[in-house]
């Protein structure tokens, strides 16, 4: 937004023109013409008269050197106490330069101070101030008087020397005073306003930060830009580096699952339902001729029968328990802690419905792992499990224990499977478990997974 804009509205849209003479803004520049006038009729006249007097003595008698000094900073606290004053009476705010160079000796800080441009630029300004101020300042009330010279006319000026002067018939010269005072007065506050936007505009050419300063900024704001787009750039890329590594860990796992059911049921199921048939056709040939050996087969068949069925329970749960479709995950991690041969608390804070399936069911197998090698490995002589949704929203599982701790997630064990199970989901998976003080491993997977 620019100086017209902010401190003269009238310039910028035939609206603004027309609500000029009643407007907010011509109120203010009018406040701010005031204002600056005294301010600059007082202090500014000071700095700029020192800054020249002393600019003069200095090749006069040198010791106006550091009268001269001491001047410009005399300049650089008005400049700041009128960028202030604009900004409090008209809204605009203009930025403050940088400091100047400070030497370490006296002749170097004496040298700095005078060759300090914003300091030179703010005494000019000063000047210019008083000048804008003065001149727009005279010229609105001179508008304004005329204005008040016009309605006064058109009221009771009949047998006034103008009214004899003009030749006129008395109505028409009333219509013309009345029209002249309206121009005037429109006059008037399209001059304030433009006097105030001046100001404006001298003081963020003179009293802010050079040129070569807002260069500086806009280079350092673009390397700034630059090195975050570059480091987005890389956080991308290794983003992208860990999902194809999660991508083809969660597929070497869905492969190392199915190849795991194959051989279940190969070794298992399989095998049962062969021999369930081996004593069946034994039972259907001895059925008659000797019912005591075909009621045997009949009941090594129905053990068959049984033993193929919980095998292929275990196997199901293995695949997503039915527990943790009809009852949720904190009933089935309730029962993963009734199978435990180590004893283990189970606490759940809150509702986890939110959390989705494949959050829970990744939960429930990163427990189900974990308490495995507790019971394995970990001589522990009880465990914890804790269960919450977190910011994010995320469902966050901590398993601990009190064992002998040293667990490594190291290639091809339980723990990497569940690491790569936990990736595919774009969660995280910490593992801690220093030798001697047990082992706490935490999961965070996406509810919305």
């Amino acid at each position: 937004m620019t100086s017209a804009d902010e401190a003269a509205p009238a310039l910028t849209s035939g609206a603004a023109l027309l609500r000029a003479p009643a407007a907010r803004a011509t109120a203010r520049a009018l406040a701010a013409l005031a204002v600056g006038w005294l301010w600059a009729l007082t202090a500014g006249l000071v700095v700029w008269v020192l800054v020249l007097v002393s600019a003069v003595l200095v090749p006069a008698l040198g010791v106006g050197l550091p009268l001269l000094a001491l001047s410009l900073r005399g300049a650089r606290a008005f400049a700041a106490a009128e960028r202030t004053r604009i900004e409090v009476q008209t809204g605009v705010v203009v930025p403050a330069p940088g400091r100047p160079p400070v030497g370490a000796r006296r002749w170097d800080r004496l040298r700095d101070a005078v060759g300090d441009g914003r300091a030179w630029s703010a005494a000019l300004y000063a000047f210019l101030l008083w000048l804008t101020t003065t001149v727009f300042f005279a010229l609105a009330g001179a508008l304004a008087s005329g204005s008040v010279a016009g309605v006064v006319l058109a009221a009771a000026g009949q047998d006034t020397v103008v009214a004899r002067w003009s030749g006129l018939p008395w109505p028409a010269v009333v219509v013309l005073a009345l029209v002249a005072a309206a121009a005037c007065l429109w006059g008037a506050a399209v001059a304030t306003q433009y006097g105030s936007a001046l100001v404006v505009r001298a003081a963020r050419s003179l009293l802010g930060p050079s040129a070569t300063e807002v260069a500086r900024a806009r280079a350092l704001a673009a390397e700034q830009d630059a090195q975050t787009a570059a480091a987005e750039a890389h956080t991308a890329r290794e983003r992208a580096v860990e999902l194809t590594e999660s991508r083809s860990a969660a597929v070497s796992a869905a492969d190392t699952e199915r190849r795991r059911i194959e051989r279940d049921l190969h070794d298992g199921a399989q095998q049962r339902l062969v021999a369930l048939g081996v004593e069946l056709g034994v039972a259907r040939r001895l059925a008659d001729r000797d019912p005591g050996h075909a009621v045997a087969a009949l009941d090594l068949a129905h053990r068959e029968v049984k033993e193929a069925l919980g095998e292929l329970r275990d196997l199901v749960r293995g695949i997503h328990p039915a527990v943790l479709s009809d009852r949720g995950l904190d009933a089935a991690l309730s029962a993963l802690a009734g199978r435990s041969p180590v004893p283990v608390r189970v606490e759940v804070e809150g509702d986890l419905t939110p959390a989705g399936t494949a959050a829970q069911a990744a939960a429930y197998f990163v427990v189900a792992e974990a308490l495995t090698n507790v019971a394995k490995h970990a001589g522990a002589r009880s465990a914890e499990v804790r269960a919450a949704l977190v910011p994010g929203p995320r469902l966050r599982v901590t398993v601990s224990d009190d064992g002998r701790g040293g667990a490594r997630a190291t290639p091809g064990s339980g723990l990497e499977g569940l690491r790569g199970r936990v990736a595919a989901l774009d969660g995280t998976f910490e593992l801690e478990s220093p030798p001697g003080a047990g082992t706490r491993l935490t999961v965070e997977v996406p509810c919305a997974s």
